[in-house]
């Protein structure tokens, strides 16, 4: 009866120090393993240069509209844009049509 008295009080003085160590086994897996983990890591590396570039793209489209609004402001009309505009809107442009610049 002794030893199983014991027994019983190692275990019971062990249980606090193993919900420990399972808890930081469980939160170092977590660090490893989760969602925001390290091995996540190069997923958000990846996702993020993607985005980088997306943002390259949407930017230079910006710049390229600003600039055809900047071309349609009812001050100074650039000739060649709204000639452009009018016969796409007339439908007499075509899609073999070349622009030779003169400059």
């Amino acid at each position: 009866m002794a030893h199983i008295a014991k027994l019983r009080i190692l275990l019971w003085s062990a249980l606090g120090p193993a919900i420990a160590v399972l808890l930081l086994l469980f939160f170092a897996g977590y660090v490893v393993l989760g969602s925001n983990g390290i091995l996540a890591w190069g997923d958000y590396t990846r996702q993020l240069h993607h985005a980088k570039v997306e943002l390259a793209q949407v930017a230079a489209h910006r710049t390229e509209l600003k600039n055809r609004v900047d071309l349609l402001n009812p001050r100074r009309v650039d000739p060649d844009l709204s000639d452009e505009l009018i016969r796409r809107q007339l439908g007499v442009i075509h899609n073999d049509e070349v622009v030779v610049p003169l400059n």
